[in-house]
């Protein structure tokens, strides 16, 4: 059986190719910083040079050496339900700063 490989594309534009998939784990030869994540990760499509799929909002969790040479990280979804209760968490933030309100 034939290995896929897989590649990512984050929301502006930036590709990360040559992937492989170990359970929920996406490994590369090429060391990955985090920084590339940060912002950067809706939307997220996944393809598998069969089909591709669009996540529309997804966070690294994370980013290991797991063997010399070999990258391996994960992404999660993030559901609709915690996407809003973290965008309103942000907008009473910031509303409280603007109207000079400690919280």
């Amino acid at each position: 059986m034939e290995e896929k490989i897989y590649k990512i594309t984050l929301g502006d534009g930036t590709e990360i190719s040559n992937l492989k998939l170990n359970g929920n784990n996406f490994i590369s030869t090429e060391k990955i910083d985090e920084s590339v994540f940060v912002d950067n990760c809706s939307p997220v499509t996944i393809s598998d040079g069969v089909s591709d799929t669009v996540h529309p909002n997804m966070e690294l969790v994370q980013i290991v050496e797991q063997f010399p040479g070999e990258y391996w990280f994960v992404l999660r979804d993030i559901s609709d339900e915690e996407f809003s209760r973290t965008k309103m968490q942000s907008d009473i933030a910031y509303i409280a700063m603007m109207s000079n309100v400690e919280l």
